[in-house]
């Protein structure tokens, strides 16, 4: 940028002390202050917009990036795609089809309906508990 020394400024502030004279010399120093200013403030708007446009450059070309490496690991692992089981997928139980060996899925007969399987036994709690107990494991009266 630009290198001014003591010696320099001096000179200038000679000059310009002889040049305008010491009445007008306060406004044309704040004229000169305003000029700077709106100079410096042009300079950082530029700046400021050219930051903007390389920022969003880099984000498209991040962008294209990560749909690549999308597409690569979605056809490395295609059984990931579908978020959920087609009906042909879901197991049926032995009990309602009786004809499906121990281990092996029976394929879905058409004239049934679709009723949901229970792949898990749920839980019982004893007849005699009515109740949770509280926060401090104690059983309500």
């Amino acid at each position: 940028m630009l290198d001014f020394n003591i010696s320099e400024m001096a000179v200038v502030a000679v000059v310009a002390l002889l040049v305008i004279g010491p009445k007008d010399l306060p406004k044309a120093l704040r004229v000169l202050g305003y000029w700077v200013g709106k100079a410096r403030g042009v300079a950082r708007q530029f700046r400021a917009g050219f930051d903007e446009m390389v920022r969003e450059a880099e984000l498209a070309e991040m962008e294209k990036k990560w749909k690549a490496e999308n597409e690569r690991i979605m056809r490395e692992h295609p059984m990931l795609a579908p978020a959920e089981p087609a009906a042909e997928q879901l197991p049926v139980a032995q009990e309602q089809t009786g004809t499906a060996p121990s281990g092996d899925v029976a394929p879905q007969d058409a004239s049934q309906p679709d009723e949901p399987v229970m792949v898990e036994q749920p839980v019982l709690r004893p007849a005699n508990e009515t109740a949770l107990p509280d926060a401090n494991g104690k059983a309500p009266s």
